[in-house]
């Protein structure tokens, strides 16, 4: 499986959050509670099942609940896969 890179993240998260592609994160957004991004937890719990599917990560409820901003939910994601290989 490939890592999931910001862009991925990105696009996931307007999926989950049925955003048009003119709208998403900025490269600053990383380190910005997903919060005051406008992100609930019921969003990060669909886009961890969609990373799940397409990166290989699978997190726990409490796990995702307890991410807090971009950075760590790439951390997440990509750190799962190679612990689990």
């Amino acid at each position: 499986m490939s890592l999931m890179t910001f862009d991925d993240l990105k696009k996931i998260l307007a999926e989950c959050a049925g955003e048009d592609e003119t709208t998403g994160l900025a490269a600053d957004a990383l380190d910005t509670p997903f919060t005051d991004l406008g992100y609930d937890s019921l969003a990060l719990l669909e886009a961890a099942a969609l990373a799940g599917q397409r990166f290989g990560a699978e997190l726990t409820d409490d796990e995702v609940t307890s991410i807090v901003t971009p950075r760590e939910f790439l951390d997440r994601v990509n750190v799962v896969p190679a612990t689990a290989a």
